[in-house]
């Protein structure tokens, strides 16, 4: 069964209002293992309520960028996991080019268009 990689800020925790409920419902739907990627220090993971979310939190920090795939290779490793184990949302395209380059399969999620039901196709298609 894929573990679902969930973006943090601008996804799943929206800034000054904390975990966006519907997104965390929609998840729920789900069995599969999830977690949330995020990249903040410590000082962050408290300032955005990180600490205080339903699924284990994974970060390095700011060493490397999400922007960078060195990032995903050291989750893989870290996780034991290969690339065709996980999919992943996030709203940085960036972020969304860097885990495709070491072929994870991404989704672009759109912060602004909060489009939940697209989310959900990539989701129920790729599990």
């Amino acid at each position: 069964m894929k573990i679902i990689l969930v973006d943090a800020i601008n996804t799943l925790i929206l800034k000054g209002e904390g975990i966006f409920e519907k997104m965390l419902q929609l998840l729920e739907e789900y069995p599969n293992k999830k977690i949330v990627l995020t990249n903040a220090d410590d000082e962050q993971i408290k300032m955005f309520g990180l600490d205080d979310i339903p699924y284990k939190l994974f970060t390095l920090k700011h060493k490397p960028e999400k922007t960078n795939p060195l990032y995903y290779q050291i989750l893989l490793e870290h996780l034991n996991l290969n690339k065709d184990e996980v999919i992943y949302f996030e709203h940085n395209k960036d972020a969304v080019n860097s885990a495709k380059s070491i072929g994870i399969n991404t989704y672009h999620y759109d912060e602004n268009k909060k489009d939940l039901a697209e989310l959900k196709k990539f989701i129920d298609s790729n599990i």
